[in-house]
């Protein structure tokens, strides 16, 4: 065999092999970075001291400060008088219970404020209603620290309300650290997620079906009651269920507005890894874990069951927002979105103006000190504290280096998951994982685990923090690049890749010659989120990050706005500015609808 031929084979054993070789990478790196450490939490809680034992387990479910009054079944007390105790005004609800309870109350909130949102959305039309309509995908990438830094500006004792407020003749109002600004904020974030699942089901019911109700006599509100409406229910309830499973493993909104009189498991499991308590936090990490995946089981198997299908019927069809003639009928109902938009602009825009504005001004009016004793910190501040520019430079490095994983992972996964094959949805299911563990949990997995080192013979393993971080970053990232890139390959033209095989072209040759640049838009789509979520990711940073200088800029934000709320809004807005680049790209790059 000549060069040619010999080259030409190595390049066909190549393109024969380097899916399945990329495929075992992308196990590898999920293993090391995911698998392992949430194996290594499980260890933590079971192996305390050296020896195998479930005491710390038995501990916390029968400690009423955990799981409420409840608990007290564990200990003997007798069925009647714990019910007494849990019907009773001053009942405890436990770290578990008040979780729980918060999440409720969050869904209930974020379904009252999506909806409308999702009636305007699906039976209104009006210029900017696209645009509208894609914005409801911002709350998955918007930084969470970000938003809480708004809602301090917003609600904080000198904040935006209270100075409405009190030009307008009204009493101050104490809304920060209480349970209302966490709700409104969890709504902040879910409420367009509300939103956007009602708005695709109520797009999916067929006109026909309320037209056939109404010549059977059937009035305007009869025939929504009776067509419509059963086929919005899923998508609500859907919306609900989703809403309450992310705010039961929520973090950063209720550590900055909430602080520890109002922790829920994650703070509190974030205090435990404080305390250098590791076994009490991991036990406790593996119960919310357990309660997560349990929840989210239970919405998968919902979702399955009542997914609604678009008809193949024409969409009922929208009205426009200004009608040619005003009447009653048509007045009310836009009356009533009017006032809506009001609520809508003070809880959406209302924290991120806020932000901006108290950026800018101080006791004596407009300012520029806020960002000049960033500029002061960066060339004074001691070693230990947070510089802002090394904060920026180590977010922008942590994404770059995020990407290089998180983008071939996802495209790999994307891939095996969108082929037909046995095992296809074991496949997806490992691989998702992620989705439905919380970056507390992984960081603290990563922390005890690669940072700590791990024993090989008489060797011993250890990773750096940033190392750690990029990891958790890409571990976290990752999914979304999944689901950007994954409904685009299911929609490829098969004829195309069917003749590509057909002239003898391997299938890893396929995929980058043709599936690949088909689908780049939602490729480049997937990398801006998982940079974007990487830089703003807070709750595996903070574990990770603690007691070193690897700090990003939702860490610096987290670290100032205790202390000084204007230096915090000023990093919140170049936080914002760094992250706007990414939906940049998203706009220019990465398309239309793209993804979720």
């Amino acid at each position: 065999m000549g060069e040619p031929g010999l080259r030409q084979a190595i390049r066909r054993q190549f393109d024969r092999r380097a899916l399945p070789a990329l495929a075992a990478g992308t196990l590898l790196v999920l293993v090391v970075l995911f698998y392992y450490p949430i194996s290594t939490v499980f260890v933590d809680s079971i192996f305390v001291d050296g020896r195998l034992t479930l005491s710390v387990f038995w501990t916390m479910l029968s400690d009423p400060f955990y799981f409420g009054e409840p608990a007290r079944l564990l200990t003997g007390d007798s069925p009647a008088a714990v019910a007494r105790a849990t019907l009773s005004p001053d009942r405890r609800l436990g770290i578990v219970g008040f979780t729980a309870y918060q999440a409720a109350v969050s869904s209930v909130a974020s379904v009252a404020l999506g909806l409308p949102a999702a009636y305007l959305l699906a039976r209104y039309e009006f210029p900017g209603r696209r645009t509208l309509r894609s914005l409801t995908i911002l709350p998955f990438v918007l930084p969470s620290m970000m938003v809480a830094v708004g809602f301090v500006a917003t609600f904080g004792r000198n904040g935006t309300l209270n100075g409405v407020l009190t030009a307008a003749g009204f009493q101050r109002v104490e809304l920060l650290f209480t349970l209302e600004a966490v709700i409104i904020a969890h709504a902040f974030y879910n409420a367009p997620l509300v939103a956007r699942v009602t708005t695709a089901a109520w797009e999916s019911v067929d006109a026909s079906a309320v037209e056939t109700a109404r010549s059977l006599g059937a009035s305007p509100l009869r025939a929504f009651r009776d067509v419509v409406a059963p086929q919005l229910y899923p998508a609500v309830l859907m919306g609900a269920a989703l809403t309450f499973v992310f705010t039961f493993s929520t973090f950063p909104i209720v550590l900055a507005l909430g602080g520890y009189q109002l922790a829920t498991v994650e703070v509190f499991v974030y205090r435990l890894v404080g305390e250098f308590d590791y076994a009490e936090a991991a036990a406790l990490a593996l119960i919310e874990l357990g309660i997560s995946l349990g929840l989210l089981y239970a919405y998968l198997r919902y979702e399955a069951r009542n997914t609604v299908q678009r008809s193949g019927g024409d969409p009922l069809p929208r009205k426009p927002l200004l009608p040619d003639r005003w009447s009653l009928r048509e007045s009310v109902p836009r009356l009533g979105l009017a006032v809506y938009a009001v609520l809508a602009l003070a809880v959406f825009v209302g924290p991120i103006a806020s932000m901006l504005l108290a950026s800018v001004t101080g006791p004596d009016g407009l300012t520029l000190a806020h960002y000049q004793f960033l500029l002061r910190r960066q060339a004074t501040g001691a070693a230990f504290q947070v510089k802002p520019w090394d904060a920026v430079r180590n977010s922008v490095l942590f994404a770059a280096a995020a990407l290089l994983i998180a983008l071939p992972m996802g495209v790999v996964v994307a891939v095996l998951t969108t082929r037909d094959y046995r095992g296809r949805k074991l496949v997806d299911a490992l691989a998702m994982a992620p989705l439905s563990v919380s970056g507390i949990v992984v960081g603290l997995g990563l922390l005890r685990g690669l940072v700590f080192g791990v024993e090989v013979g008489d060797t011993r393993l250890a990773v750096g923090g940033a190392l750690a971080i990029v990891g958790a970053h890409a571990v976290g990232g990752y999914p979304f690049v999944v689901r950007t890139v994954g409904p685009e390959l299911d929609s490829v033209d098969q004829s195309l890749v069917e003749s590509a095989r057909a002239l003898g072209a391997p299938r890893a040759r396929t995929l980058v010659d043709i599936e690949l640049p088909l689908v780049w838009p939602a490729v480049v789509a997937g990398a801006a989120f998982a940079v974007a979520l990487s830089i703003g990711e807070f709750s595996a940073t903070v574990v990770l990050a603690t007691g070193t200088s690897q700090f990003t800029m939702p860490i610096a934000i987290e670290r100032f706005i205790g202390r000084r709320l204007g230096p915090a809004t000023a990093m919140g807005v170049v936080l914002l500015v760094v992250t706007s680049v990414s939906f940049f790209v998203i706009d220019r790059l990465g398309g239309e609808d793209v993804g979720f």
